[in-house]
């Protein structure tokens, strides 16, 4: 059995390199981009790259799914990138081969708001996948870049899975059956995942859980077993959105960036503060635990591998391999 989680964004540091060891991470989804350019996520990548050097006995780049098998392996956590905005992109496409080639593997087309490829889930108005949208996503599919729709719009996720001839994600969120917040799902978005044989990773971050901070691990695993039951074992994961050690600070990026002087967005508290994590997932050391709260909630012990992480595996395994053919120049016999 995997263990990956479909997203987090920690402060990174060697002690949480350490903790994913403990847990026995094999793979990790990173964030290395919210609202920067460009250059300023070029910069981010050379971070992490530093940190690839640093602490090469306990992590390493993650491109592949056979990188989480290397991993695992050789006892480190394979690190994929992932961008929770098309900022890096800015307006030109031929950005995002660039950054497929820097090792990026998801890429969400919005934030909360909208963007030049979408809306995000706090416009009033979701005018859904834009005519550069339209043409970054048929990018994307060529590319194996993952289509990411966590914080979209309810038509832009939908129209995002209907252009895309490639399985999209929900890297992180949860069914707004169970929790009625802006970026949790709808019914109607889940059985078009579920019809595409894309995937979501659910969301342990408390503004995303019933009961907030006070959600019960029990509580969360029977939400799991009710959308597997509807939408397949097979297509729900773990995408955590675990923002460990990140001070407050971070919390007015996240949500205003460069675009706003007022801070919070509509239905957010106006202090800007990080919420306390579920007392049953502080850390990457209780991600194994997980899987007892999921047993006893039905699921069979395959199923239970495959929410801690075989299904990411397999999509890895089908969705990030490149359909592009690239230029060989041809040698005569030398």
């Amino acid at each position: 059995m995997f263990q990956i989680d479909g997203l987090q964004y920690c402060n990174w540091a060697r002690h949480i390199f350490e903790q994913m060891r403990e847990g026995r991470m094999d793979a990790v989804h990173a964030t290395i981009c919210y609202h920067e350019t460009f250059r300023e996520t070029a910069g981010n990548i050379a971070t992490w790259n530093r940190l690839f050097e640093d602490h090469a006995d306990l992590i390493m780049p993650g491109r592949f799914a056979e990188d989480v098998e290397k991993a695992r392996a050789s006892g480190r956590t394979a690190i994929f990138f992932g961008l929770q905005n098309c900022s890096a992109i800015e307006d030109d496409i031929g950005l995002v081969e660039v950054l497929y080639d820097l090792g990026v593997r998801f890429m969400q087309l919005t934030y909360n708001n909208q963007s030049l490829l979408g809306s995000g889930c706090y416009e009033p108005v979701d005018g859904g996948i834009t005519r550069m949208g339209k043409e970054v996503i048929r990018e994307m599919n060529r590319l194996g870049l993952v289509i990411d729709m966590s914080h979209s719009g309810e038509r832009s996720t939908l129209e995002a899975i209907g252009h895309s001839t490639r399985p999209i994600v929900v890297s992180h969120a949860n069914p707004n059956f169970w929790h009625p917040a802006p970026r949790n799902k709808s019914e109607k978005v889940l059985d078009a995942l579920k019809e595409s044989g894309g995937i979501i990773g659910l969301s342990l971050y408390p503004h995303h859980l019933k009961g907030g901070s006070n959600c019960t691990a029990a509580d969360f695993a029977r939400m799991a077993k009710q959308l597997a039951d509807r939408i397949g074992a097979g297509q729900v994961a773990i995408g955590s959105d675990l923002c460990q050690d990140q001070p407050d600070s971070v919390v007015e990026w996240m949500r205003s960036g460069r675009w706003t002087k007022q801070g919070a967005a509509p239905g957010c508290a106006p202090t800007a503060v990080f919420p306390d994590q579920p007392e049953w997932f502080r850390d990457n050391r209780q991600f194994p635990g997980l899987r007892a709260h999921l047993r006893k909630a039905g699921f069979a012990p395959a199923e239970a591998d495959g929410i801690l992480g075989n299904n990411w595996y397999r999509f890895f395994a089908k969705s990030v391999e490149p359909a592009r053919q690239r230029f060989t120049p041809h040698v005569d016999g030398r």
